[in-house]
């Protein structure tokens, strides 16, 4: 299972400047304000597999292929 949730930045995470290290913080700007997405790969008892996390204003399609191409190659896909 593929899931996307958008996690909700304090007003004050995007104004602090960026010292030191040149991290990025992966706060976007989108309708609702400053947001983060955490993309997730689980297995059938709802574990988390692989977490992928994404600027809010980052389309979902970006988070899918990169959490698949994590993936390895299967046989065989139930359908």
């Amino acid at each position: 299972m593929i899931d996307a949730n958008y996690l909700k930045a304090h007003r004050t995470a995007t104004s602090m400047g960026v010292k030191g290290g040149g991290r990025c913080r992966l706060i976007g700007r989108t309708k609702g304000g400053m947001n983060t997405k955490l993309h997730a790969i689980c297995d059938s008892e709802g574990r988390p597999l692989n977490l992928f996390v994404t600027a809010g204003q980052v389309s979902d399609y970006i988070g899918a292929r990169a959490l698949l191409s994590s993936l390895p190659d299967v046989d065989w896909l139930l359908g």
